[in-house]
């Protein structure tokens, strides 16, 4: 197991994944981050559409697809689940093997995710949901990237609210395109919690589901 010995405090933010279900306060993200020198953003689907009307210059968007070479899975099931994403966010500092796995797929660091998940418990709290409106609103990649994001606080910030978007963007505005190991530390706490309250969510509405009540909505084929 490894252990990271040394960190920097602030770490300026060169790289961006953006991929949101709550779309609410992206304009004054993008708007925020926009400003940074040398930023690229990758995005997936409605995200990235949305931020081709915010977000302008050359390269700085760009399709996660298209950074990984894979396309999307067909109703956007398999986006980000990718080796080469996940160096970019797991890769230690000052970790040369790390850094020559990078090389050797061309995948650069990430240096802040935002995230928000699929909306699990607004559509399973409705009278009209089934089984398997519930089931398909189980996020896997926001979690995955989101705590991803969280365990490498010594280098990267998890940004999963939107509240927080406002925050962000000063400390930006006000520290030369960083975000110090404090407030990656405070977004990291917040991330946990989050996905720590997903997953309860999900396990509830699980419990109380019987088998019957489960498979309603399907066809079984037993051959």
């Amino acid at each position: 197991m490894n252990r990271v010995p040394n960190v920097v405090d602030r770490v300026r933010i060169r790289r961006v994944l953006i991929s949101v279900s709550d779309k609410s306060g992206l304009e004054l993200l993008a708007n925020g981050i926009s400003r940074l020198d040398g930023l690229e953003v990758l995005s997936t689907g409605g995200t990235f559409a949305r931020l081709s009307d915010l977000i302008s210059g050359d390269g700085r968007l760009r399709q996660v697809s298209d950074y990984t070479g894979q396309p999307e899975t067909q109703g956007g099931l398999v986006k980000t689940l990718d080796f080469k994403i996940y160096l970019g966010l797991l890769s230690e500092p000052f970790n040369t093997s790390h850094d020559q796995d990078r090389d050797r797929l061309g995948a650069g660091l990430i240096d802040m995710v935002v995230v928000n998940l699929y909306p699990f418990q607004e559509v399973s709290g409705r009278g009209d949901t089934d089984g398997e409106d519930a089931r398909s609103n189980i996020d896997i990649g926001g979690p995955t990237m989101l705590r991803a994001a969280a365990k490498s606080f010594l280098r990267v910030a998890p940004v999963c609210d939107p509240v927080d978007y406002e925050s962000v963007v000063s400390e930006l505005d006000g520290s030369n395109g960083c975000l110090s190991l404090a407030t990656r530390y405070r977004l990291a706490q917040k991330a946990f919690a989050h996905t720590a309250s997903y997953d309860t969510a999900i396990a509830s509405y699980l419990a109380d589901q019987s088998y019957a009540e489960a498979i309603r909505p399907y066809g079984i084929n037993n051959e």
